[in-house]
């Protein structure tokens, strides 16, 4: 008899256990929860953390993410606008933002990575194939470094920038954004992680570079020279004008010093009588000196000039 109401005591207290464990839960700060009463939710979804009671055996607890999670979309192959074809990598950050929502449409994360896929795998696509490769792989229309692409493409006449690798990401991002919110998800943000060239038209694409490039070089090349030019005739000028200034700063110094000559001879010429005899006496000699040499006969008339200071020389 004892055994038996001993065995119903301990029956008693499992059964209050199980009552106990099946009605209490704990939600964490991570978590959020939706209660189902034969699979279908109950009550609103509970995102406080703590400890909470339900219905044991007959409500089931179905934990959800509250935190931001992650999503990386597998390398694609996709066409752009210029029928080029490139692998686009993506990933994105999203959140649970309606619970209810959520659980209802998809349930659990897996089913939800599988619809963001989709989603945000067909937005990519489409945006892609609106655009052509160089709006694609830039980043932006208002970049604007020393020397930016877009002065190149005005240039060289290659095609300008209008929208930019942002402002594709953008449109994906606003376009998912729309379709997850019905299904629950918030999506925080979208990136294009890597874009590739597809290996059969990479050597296309690589030679049209090369071509790009060359063109650009080229483009230099001719500023260069005609820079150059710009400083050489610029220098040849300078060059000249210090040579007009010189000669006249030279004509100017030939001229004082034929004036001071000048005076000195007047002076000269114009002083004393015995100065005058001194300075015809000199110049005479001078003459003589420029006439007579050696090998020169010279036949002198009695009143000759020249001749006077040889004559009085005896």
């Amino acid at each position: 008899m004892k055994k038996a109401v001993g065995l119903m005591v301990a029956i008693f207290v499992v059964v209050i256990l199980l009552f106990i464990t099946g009605a209490i839960y704990t939600v964490r700060e991570s978590q959020q929860v939706i209660l189902t009463q034969f699979g279908k939710p109950v009550g609103d979804p509970i995102t406080e953390a703590g400890l909470h009671f339900k219905i044991p055996f007959i409500v089931k607890v179905n934990v959800l993410e509250k935190r931001v999670l992650a999503w990386d979309g597998v390398s694609s192959q996709m066409a752009t606008r210029d029928k080029t074809y490139i692998q686009v990598d993506t990933f994105a950050r999203w959140e649970i933002s309606d619970p209810l929502a959520y659980f209802k449409s998809l349930r659990d994360e897996r089913t939800a990575l599988s619809r963001l896929d989709d989603i945000l795998g067909s937005e990519t696509r489409n945006a892609v194939a609106k655009h052509d490769l160089i709006e694609v792989v830039r980043s932006t229309k208002d970049r604007k470094p020393a020397t930016t692409d877009l002065q190149i493409d005005k240039e060289t006449g290659f095609d300008p920038i209008n929208v930019g690798r942002r402002a594709i990401e953008k449109n994906v991002y606003e376009t998912a954004k729309a379709k997850l919110g019905e299904l629950g998800i918030n999506l925080l943000d979208l990136r294009f992680k890597r874009i590739n060239y597809n290996r059969d038209v990479a050597p296309d694409i690589y030679l049209r570079m090369i071509s790009e490039r060359q063109q650009i070089a080229e483009r230099f090349r001719s500023e260069g020279a005609g820079e150059a030019a710009r400083i050489k005739g610029k220098m040849e000028r300078e060059v000249k004008r210090i040579e007009s200034e010189a000669y006249r700063e030279i004509q100017s110094i030939l001229g004082e010093a034929d004036a001071e000559s000048t005076r000195i001879y007047a002076e000269a010429y114009g002083g004393t009588p015995d100065r005058e005899g001194f300075y015809e006496f000199v110049k005479t000699l001078e003459a003589y000196d420029d006439i007579l040499d050696e090998k020169t006969t010279v036949i002198l008339s009695t009143d000759s000039e020249l001749f006077r200071f040889l004559k009085g020389s005896k």
